[in-house]
């Protein structure tokens, strides 16, 4: 008993220990943000997550704290001059050549107020998961905390609210319109194909072994515009499903296209992955219908969005 009420306590006094160090770190580097002045003459009012807030007409100084964000807003028309990152990540190849990476300020869980601060920004972008930092931010420079909330806006919400924001809405209505045209193109080179054509998606990753994707995500929605087929255990309205090797049979289509988060790791689990007989026994397998592809397969930026059409192009339509 003794020995019992000997280890709550030391684990309380660990528990209060540990609340203090976390909260004396937080102030230590937390910058002093209150005397920062914001931009009030020619602004625009914008309505977001967190209400309403008035941003400059033009800003030239925008930090958007997600990587989509700033992704898309070229396509807008608008430059960023910094984001934030996602520690071991390579940059994925799909936007090599096509946009240059930004300055860092943090990663998604952990945004340095400091660096944003010496950035001098007119105008912060925020996600809904960084609301409990939005009136740090809000002090540094007008702040927009845009809609990432459970279950996540499609791809095309989410690009009509960026474009909303930064005042470029027929450009975002261009590029959707430019979507659904190519769908289209699409549907018609697969003619009836497209309602018989079981299309599997999964992906692997040294932490978090093998799972495949539902119909909520957005290479998912992809496909259910196109009106293409999906394994039975691949419909509904999920994300991600992790699987056993023992269920690896779910993974089974007509095609499957294999995501790569273009790590080493990622990809030495998939060749171990490989090496394992209940791959070997797969339909799909063994007539040779499964496709490699990037890590634009798990995003939603609009470059992702046209880089998994190009792949269902080259796989579905021009490979024989």
């Amino acid at each position: 008993m003794r020995s019992a009420v000997y280890r709550f306590f030391c684990l309380v006094l660990l528990s209060i220990f540990t609340s203090i160090l976390t909260l004396a770190c937080s102030i230590v580097s937390s910058p002093d943000t209150t005397h920062v002045q914001q931009p009030v003459a020619g602004c625009r009012t914008v309505q977001h997550v967190m209400g309403s807030t008035c941003i400059p007409r033009n800003p030239q100084r925008i930090v958007m704290l997600r990587e989509e964000y700033w992704i898309d807003s070229l396509q807008l028309g608008v430059q960023a001059i910094a984001t934030v990152s996602l520690p071991g990540f390579p940059f994925p190849k799909y936007l090599q050549g096509k946009v240059e990476q930004l300055e860092s300020v943090g990663n998604y869980s952990a945004v340095s107020l400091e660096k944003v601060l010496q950035l001098k920004p007119d105008l912060i972008l925020a996600p809904s998961e960084l609301e409990n930092i939005y009136q740090e931010l809000s002090h540094i420079a007008p702040t927009v905390v845009l809609d990432q909330s459970f279950p996540f806006p499609s791809w095309q919400e989410k690009l009509e609210e960026l474009a909303y924001v930064l005042d470029k809405e027929e450009a975002g209505k261009q590029l959707i319109n430019n979507y659904w045209q190519r769908v289209e193109k699409l549907k018609k080179s697969l003619g009836d194909r497209r309602h018989e054509l079981k299309v599997s998606l999964a992906n692997t990753a040294s932490e978090y072994g093998i799972w495949s994707y539902g119909e909520m995500n957005a290479a998912g929605k992809i496909l259910k515009d196109i009106g293409l087929q999906r394994p039975k255990s691949q419909r509904g309205d999920f994300y991600t499903e992790t699987l056993s090797m023992e269920t690896l049979a779910a993974l089974d289509g007509d095609v499957l296209f294999f995501v790569s988060w273009e790590r080493g790791d990622d990809q030495k689990t998939l060749e171990k992955l490989k090496q394992n007989p209940l791959w070997a026994k797969l339909n799909v397998v063994q007539r040779d219908r499964v496709h490699l592809v990037g890590a634009h397969w798990h995003n939603s930026d609009i470059f992702a969005i046209n880089a998994i059409l190009d792949d269902l192009f080259k796989y579905l339509v021009d490979t024989p």
